[in-house]
């Protein structure tokens, strides 16, 4: 029975790779967000989109081919259940290595989550910025009374 799940552990390495190489280009991310370099932020979610369509479709394979594999074995289409059916050494590979995959998950979450929060507060800060020219550029007392161009601002801020 050891070789059932090689394939599986394959896909599930190879998903590994990967997100190792996601988890650093969102760092990147990170980086140039935090530094407002938005040139890097463009020239890098090229790569960031790659990486995450390569781990979608292993995912969809390593799902496909460990509900396969549970279908053959005879046990539900679930870790646990997969687990509970291999010998022993098997098991613990599978399982190390699915504890592995869940991790590494958790960890990319984390950072798309934080990347996620540092882009909107980006857009609270433009979309703040925005409304205060609006508000000073309408204002019959200022600097820019008379030279208002609020329509078109309004639309902008909006």
């Amino acid at each position: 029975m050891a070789k059932t799940t090689k394939e599986l552990q394959r896909l599930w390495w190879d998903w590994l790779g990967t997100s190792e190489r996601l988890l650093s280009t969102l760092h990147e991310q990170t980086a140039a967000l935090t530094l407002r370099k938005v040139e890097r932020v463009e020239e890098i979610q090229p790569q960031l989109d790659g990486l995450m369509a390569k781990m979608e479709e292993i995912d969809n394979a390593a799902a496909a081919f460990a509900g396969k594999l549970a279908g053959d074995l005879g046990c539900e289409p679930n870790l646990r259940s997969l687990v509970s059916v291999l010998e022993k050494a098997e098991a613990q590979e599978v399982q190390s290595i699915a504890n592995r995959v869940i991790v590494a998950g958790r960890n990319i979450q984390k950072v798309i989550d934080k990347n996620k929060a540092l882009i909107e507060n980006e857009l609270e800060y433009v979309n703040g910025t925005l409304t205060l020219v609006v508000r000073e550029s309408e204002s019959q007392n200022g600097p820019y009374k008379g030279r208002s161009q609020a329509n078109v601002l309004m639309n902008q801020a909006a």
